[in-house]
């Protein structure tokens, strides 16, 4: 029997399972390096298979070996954290648990890799080495990719896969491109600190407000004169807060936001021309500052072999599964392992068809559990697709 046969079977059988266990995990979500019960609940699922799963330093996190031990060894990741926002579903597997949503797909990335695991783990014999990654804290920046790696997660590791959840594509299509597939992606926080003073003597203090709106304007237009516009780098202000009453200009003020570029050269230089941005637009006004730069991820760049296995792997699904997709402006810890070693991440369709397009991050977010199948499918074939390179 075929790895494709082998997956349809298992599929046939267990489908209701993949539902169940995306639903589970669903109702129950846990934050980064929070994922004991989760970790816990993909073990045991594991296990019921005959696998030996290894759960990783911390007690969040797993990997889990099968295969040929004298061949090239391929890894599939899933992530499994949530995110720290109450959902607004009104789904029947709502989440249980106060503030904690699974509204980026995690919960069906995990479900997926699962249900490929059992799949394969009814083969007599894969073609390959088959590593399992069901990793921690992607949510959380730098990303617990660089836990899993720090922790051996790519010992032995040839290449490496990944799917992730993509609401603005149809159930039943996949897409994938070689090279940058997301963005770079960095937070930055601004304290800014002022003797304060009355509204009708702006000249005898600082403006901290004023500052602030400089800031706002002033950064972002920098960036756009600095750095080439063919890199497709944004800085968005996503929080802003100073002062009480309107007659009084305050001490102190906070901004935060992300930046983002599609380039890893520009990623590099960013920090320093932010910094110094910041610096030449309060030094006129008298305003002193401190300036919290958080590095996150680099983008995710699909290595052009690993590219084309993916690409197979998801056209052996069936006619038209295979779509095309541009580079994303969101950041994914996933470029951490291909930093050390080749792979490639695929965007799976999640979109019912019908109605609004939410995003992800959204607490109305929701993904068409059709999908699920598709997902095992893919990551299947991509075990089969791997031994001819």
């Amino acid at each position: 029997m075929s790895l494709v046969d082998s997956a349809e079977s298992w599929l046939a059988a267990h489908y209701d399972d993949l539902i169940e266990w995306r639903r589970h995990i669903h109702r129950y979500p846990e934050l980064g390096r929070q994922e004991y019960a989760t970790t816990q609940f993909v073990a045991e699922r594991l296990a019921d298979v005959g696998l030996n799963p290894k759960v990783l330093p911390g007690g969040t996190g797993l990997t889990c070996d099968f295969g040929p031990e004298n061949e090239p060894r391929i890894a599939l990741r899933a992530d499994m954290d949530a995110l720290p926002m109450a959902e607004r579903t009104g789904a029947p597997y709502e989440s249980t648990m106060p503030n904690v949503a699974h509204a980026c797909g995690h919960d069906g990335h995990t479900a997926i890799l699962l249900g490929t695991a059992q799949a394969l783990a009814s083969v007599p014999e894969l073609p390959v080495g088959v590593r399992l990654i069901f990793q921690a804290a992607e949510e959380l920046m730098p990303g617990g990719a660089i836990d899993a790696i720090a922790a051996g997660a790519l010992s032995g590791v040839s290449r490496i896969f990944a799917l992730h959840c993509d609401p603005r594509l149809a159930v039943g299509r996949v897409a994938v491109k070689p090279g940058p597939i997301t963005s770079a992606a960095d937070r930055l926080e601004i304290a800014l600190y002022s003797p304060g003073g009355h509204t009708s003597r702006p000249h005898l203090t600082a403006d901290l407000v004023y500052g602030i709106g400089t800031l706002i304007t002033g950064v972002p237009g920098v960036l756009s004169r600095r750095i080439d516009p063919r890199k497709s780098t944004v800085l968005v202000w996503g929080a802003v807060n100073a002062g009480v009453a309107a007659n009084a200009i305050p001490q102190t003020g906070v901004l935060a936001g992300t930046v983002r570029t599609a380039s890893r050269e520009t990623w590099q230089s960013l920090e320093g021309i932010i910094r110094e941005a910041v610096s030449a637009l309060l030094s006129p006004l008298g305003i002193e500052h401190t300036l919290q730069y958080h590095r996150g991820v680099p983008p995710v760049v699909n290595e052009e072999v690993s590219t084309r296995i993916l690409a197979h792997a998801i056209e052996a699904v069936g006619p038209d599964v295979l779509a095309d997709t541009r580079q994303s402006g969101g950041g994914e810890d996933f470029s951490w392992y291909l930093e050390e070693i080749p792979g490639a991440m695929a965007r799976l369709g999640v979109w019912s068809g019908q109605g609004p397009q939410l995003d992800l991050h959204q607490p109305t977010f929701d993904l068409d559990e059709r999908a699920l199948a598709i997902g095992v499918r893919v990551l299947v074939n991509i075990v089969e697709q791997a031994a001819g390179f």
